[in-house]
């Protein structure tokens, strides 16, 4: 709900009238503006009776917002939300950030072989899998604490923050402590507890998109996140689950503009999982620069025929190097750096 305060409304009465609102378990978030002060109302609104807020004499305008989600709407946040992870910032009109690395951490020895190829090629932050979310319950699972480590030597190393994935709650301290961007999977979307959780800590969450999800269900489990009080949020797609074959995934590139004017939460693209196919990951992460992309998180490893998962859909450092190059020339022409 939007409330539309009237021009030199009594500063006593609107917070009578705040404090009311507030006082049946509600938030507001208020909104100064030059003439009119709008303050928007957060939590179950449907207890309110908007004739009854209207009927107040310094309230102007009720307006009550059809999407469910407050934090993350631009209504309330016109100005796009600008994320700084490790000191890189992501969102705006800053920089094009890509990430790259290995779809799992396999061994200390090749993950700094391939951080190195990561920071030559442009890349900016370095991702890795140390817990590993797997269809099979056969297959590599991760190296857990271990993998956590050797992401945070390859960040010494060679000043590239490390993005990996949380799978529960129960390594949030430890991921709190050694990761800069957590990175929710899209099986955990909904992972409600984990989202709370999230809400926390204040380090910087990057939330993938779930495989069968709508725009409007991502960014309710955004708001999970935000209303616990941590606005350190970057959405991911990933490509969503439909009845194609050709690739891995659909890769909804319309949500970007969409994103953006629903939300003030900046957004990057994961052509990798999306496609499922390094022939198709350049192309996708070109359209998604020009669609207005803030980053991009793409798999790399130095030897994806003999990874130890995802390997089909691996660029290898001097392929990644290639798409960062004509990643530059597409987002000078969108008015961004890269």
């Amino acid at each position: 709900m939007i409330i539309t305060l009237k021009k030199d409304a009594p500063k006593g009465e609107v917070e009578k009238l705040i404090g009311g609102i507030e006082a049946k378990g509600l938030s507001t978030n208020l909104i100064e503006g030059a003439s009119y002060n709008v303050f928007g109302v957060v939590g179950d609104t449907t207890i309110l009776d908007e004739k009854v807020i209207a009927a107040n004499p310094v309230v102007d305008n009720v307006v009550r917002v059809a999407a469910p989600y407050k934090k993350a709407n631009r209504v309330f946040h016109p100005a796009d939300s600008v994320i700084h992870v490790g000191g890189i910032p992501v969102g705006g009109q800053e920089d094009v950030v890509v990430i790259g690395g290995p779809c799992s951490v396999e061994t200390e020895e090749g993950l700094l072989e391939i951080a190195e190829g990561v920071r030559d090629a442009g890349g900016r932050m370095l991702r890795g899998g140390a817990y590993k979310p797997r269809t099979s319950p056969y297959a590599f699972q991760g190296q857990g604490s271990v993998g956590i480590q050797w992401m945070a030597e390859a960040r010494q190393r060679y000043g590239l923050p490390i993005v990996s994935e949380l799978m529960s709650v129960e390594k949030l301290e430890e991921f709190d402590q050694n990761v800069d961007l957590i990175q929710v999977g899209a099986r955990n979307m909904q992972n409600f507890d984990l989202l709370k959780a999230l809400g926390s800590t204040r380090k910087p969450v990057l939330l993938k998109r779930g495989l069968a999800n709508t725009i409007e269900e991502w960014l309710m489990a955004a708001e999970y996140i935000m209303a616990g009080g941590n606005d350190n949020v970057i959405l991911c797609e990933r490509g969503i689950r439909t009845f194609e074959k050709y690739t891995r995934n659909t890769l909804d590139l319309s949500v970007v503009p969409i994103v953006k004017q629903k939300s003030h939460l900046p957004i990057i693209i994961d052509p990798s999982h999306a496609t499922g196919d390094w022939r198709l990951v350049e192309s996708m992460s070109l359209a998604a620069i020009a669609a207005g992309a803030d980053g991009l998180i793409v798999e790399v490893h130095n030897n994806p025929e003999c990874a130890w998962s995802d390997g089909s859909q691996s660029l290898k450092p001097d392929r990644f190097k290639t798409m960062i190059k004509k990643g530059r020339v597409i987002a000078n022409v969108v008015g961004r750096g890269m």
